[in-house]
C-alpha cells in the first residue's frame, strides 16, 4: 500500500497484479510505503476503510482515493499458479510439486478453494459490502493507470519490469475454464463493470 498525502490518494497493492512494479516505481513519492509484512501491502479495500481510511481523514480532514489495479480473473490465477511453482526450486517438498494448472484451477473452483489455496480473490480484495476501491483499472490496460498516476502525482513515471514468472503450461480445456468462470463469476462481473 502506498499512500499519497498532499494528493489525497492511496495505492491498494492488489497481489499479482503488477503491485511490486508500481512500488518500486513509486516509493520515492509516497509519504508512506507499507510493503512488510504482506498483510500490510496488501491491504484490502475493507480493512482500509475500517482502519486506514478512517485516521487518515481524521488527521487530515478529507477522504482519500483508493486506486487499485484488476487482473483478467483466469489471468490472475494462471499468474498464482507461476508464482507458487517459483516457490518449488527454494523448497522440492512444496505442495505445488507435480500439480498442473487444471489440478490448480479445479481446486480454487472448488468448495473453499480460494481460501485453501490462501490467495482469495480479487472481488473480496476489490470490494466490501456494496463498496469498492474508487477507481480501479485494468492491468492489461496499465497505460490508462499510469496516465491517471502521472496527471495525479504530476510526474513521469516508468514501470519497471520485474517478478516475470516462468513459462509454464497453463492451458484449461474448455469443460475446466467453464468451471472455473463460474466460480470466478463475481470477479468477472466485477473486471467487466472496469
Amino acid at each position: 500500500m502506498l499512500i499519497f498525502w498532499e494528493q489525497r490518494l492511496v495505492f491498494l497493492a492488489t497481489p499479482k497484479a503488477g503491485s511490486t512494479a508500481i512500488e518500486m516505481a513509486l516509493e520515492s513519492l509516497a509519504s508512506a510505503a507499507l510493503q512488510r509484512p504482506g498483510a500490510l501491502k496488501h491491504t484490502d479495500i475493507g480493512t482500509y476503510r475500517r482502519f486506514v481510511g478512517p485516521w487518515l481523514a481524521a488527521q487530515t480532514g478529507h477522504e482519500f482515493t483508493t486506486v487499485a489495479l484488476m487482473r483478467e480473473p483466469v489471468d490472475w490465477l494462471r499468474s498464482w499458479y507461476r508464482f507458487k511453482l517459483r516457490d518449488d526450486d527454494d523448497d522440492p517438498d512444496h505442495a505445488m510439486h507435480g500439480v498442473s494448472f487444471a489440478d490448480f484451477a479445479a481446486r480454487y473452483a472448488g468448495d473453499g478453494g480460494p481460501h485453501d489455496l490462501g490467495i482469495g480473490s480479487q472481488h473480496a480484495f476489490l470490494t466490501d459490502g456494496a463498496a469498492q476501491v474508487d477507481r480501479i483499472f485494468r492491468y492489461e490496460e496499465i497505460d490508462s493507470f499510469v496516465d491517471f498516476l502521472e496527471g495525479r502525482l504530476d510526474c513521469a513515471i516508468e514501470l519497471p519490469r520485474i517478478n516475470v514468472p516462468p513459462s509454464v503450461d497453463v492451458h484449461l480445456a474448455d469443460p475446466a475454464e467453464a468451471a472455473l468462470r463460474q466460480a470466478m463469476a463475481p470477479d468477472l462481473a466485477l473486471y467487466r463493470a472496469i
